[in-house]
Parts: structure tokens; sequence; C-alpha cells
């Protein structure tokens, strides 16, 4: 019994020292992660811009990581730890995936996530590391290498059906897009119903009338709540104050707020693409990928 014990008790401390022994996951700062110094930077900016129109475009995510050495562990071993941590692609889409080199160990692999095995297959992923990638790395060409085969990964990517991103979230899809608060019809209709409303109702009762009007027909139309519901404070602020907006200032003031809109939505969204900020958006791997040698 106490042999026994004691084997046990070796075997967990042969395993806790293995465990201690890994590779630490390194943080996600960015769509590409260099632990090298390999890639320049210019082609990591260059790549970073590819990385980011495709996400913009597709909604996948896709991220670079070159470490000098996993130390031993198998490619694939660290490479679905690195997938795990990072949480490239889409939660419930799982649309990521990972380019994952060992540069001392002279090993690679492409991680995918499981709403992209249908596209970027094992045996697709396997011709994209055989001829895309470890030629240009034979030849010491580490950044046409990577370039190369992010974008294969790309061309097959956006052969796959996916998702359309979900637009930011204070925009309501088709809101704007599909009706115009400041069309001439939509003015119009506006200014009869409210005109109407407002003569029977008073001023307030009569323009939330109208606005809620407006609203319930623009609901039908977006198919989104929240749109209708801007849509219809916009009627009912239209409807209750345009009659005391001189005549001569009133195209001035809608060029004011779409300009002062506009402005502010740029700065605030240059200002969040100046920080660099990424992260990984809660996808899934299954060990789906290939691996390869140079």
């Amino acid at each position: 019994m106490n042999a026994a014990r004691a084997s046990l008790l070796a075997l967990l401390l042969c395993w806790a020292s293995a465990a201690l022994a890994l590779v630490a996951v390194p943080p996600l700062s960015g769509r590409v992660v260099d632990q090298t110094g390999t890639l320049p930077a210019a082609d990591i900016a260059s790549l970073t811009q590819t990385l980011k129109d495709l996400e913009t475009r597709k909604g996948s995510q896709i991220a670079v990581l070159i470490v000098p050495t996993t130390d031993g562990e198998a490619i694939e071993q660290f490479s679905l730890r690195v997938a795990e941590a990072w949480k490239i692609g889409r939660k419930k889409i799982d649309d990521g995936a990972l380019l994952v080199i060992a540069k001392n160990d002279r090993r690679l692999r492409i991680e995918v996530g499981y709403g992209l095995e249908g596209a970027l297959t094992d045996a697709t992923t396997k011709r994209i590391i055989d001829e895309d990638i470890t030629p240009k790395f034979k030849a010491g060409d580490f950044a046409g290498g990577v370039s190369a085969g992010i974008n294969r990964i790309i061309r097959v990517v956006d052969g796959e059906k996916l998702p359309e991103p979900e637009p930011p979230h204070w925009q309501s899809p088709g809101l704007f897009n599909t009706i115009d608060p400041f069309n001439p019809f939509v003015l119009a209709f506006v200014f009869i119903v409210g005109g109407v409303l407002r003569a029977s109702l008073g001023r307030l009762v009569g323009s939330a009338a109208t606005g809620g009007f407006v609203g319930v027909l623009a609901w039908l139309l977006v198919g989104s709540l929240g749109a209708a519901a801007l849509i219809g404070v916009l009627v009912f602020l239209i409807s209750a104050f345009i009659d005391l907006i001189p005549s001569g200032g009133g195209r001035g003031t809608r060029g004011g707020w779409s300009s002062g809109g506009s402005s502010d939505w740029s700065s605030s969204s240059s200002s969040g693409s100046s920080s660099g900020g990424f992260s990984g958006g809660g996808g899934s791997f299954g060990g789906g990928g290939a691996s390869g040698s140079w």
C-alpha cells in the first residue's frame, strides 16, 4: 500500500513539474505578436491592417504569434493552449484562426476555430503551410512567408459564408439607410400628420401622437425597436418645434446637427483605433488545422 501511494505521489509530482515547465501563453497585445523580433515594424503594421480589414469586412478574426520555442511541448498542444487563452473569433460563431510559429524549433501550425473548419480544412491548411509559408521560410524570408500564408488564409475565409459583422452598438441595423428622416417626402408626411393631430389634440399631445404613429411605421419597415424609438422621438421633436425655427436658419440648424454628430463619431472612432486595443471575441477551437516544419 505504501509503495502504491509513493508511486502515485511520484506520478503527481512529475505531472505538476511538467505543467509548471510549460511555456507561458503570451498576452494578446495585438493581431500580430512577435516575441522574437523577426518581423520588421513595417511588416507588422501592414499585417495588422490586413487582419483588421478582414474583421471589419467579414467579422472573422485571425492572429499571428511568433515565439522562440515551445521548449519541447508539441506545437499542436501549445497552439491549442494559445487559442483557448486568446479566444480569437466571434463567440458562438467561432470564426477565428491562429498562425503560430516556433522559430527556433522550426515548427509552425495553423489552428482553426470550429466555424471555419468547413473552409479551412486540415487538408487546406496543410497546403497553405507547404505551398505558401515554408518555402519562403526555408529561403530565410519570414516576413514574406507569414504574409503569403495570411493572404491565402484570408482568400479561403472570404469564400466561407458567415454572418455579417454586427454594426456598432449605437447603430441599429438599417437605421437611416432604410429611412432618411430628412427626406422631403418624409418631412411632408410628418408636417401633414403632425398638423392635423396638433390641431385636434394640442401641440404636445399631437406631436407625441405623431411621433408614436411614425415610430410604429418605422418599426414595421426597419424591424428594429431601437431604430423605431429613435425615429419616433425625432419626429416628435420636429413636429413639436418646427414652427419655432426661423425659416432662414432651418438649413443651417440641420447642417450643424449633422456635422456635429459626424465629427463626434469620427473623433471617437479615431481615438479607439489609435489606441491599438485588440481582444478575442470569445471564439472556440477544437484542434482543427495542420502543422508543418521547415
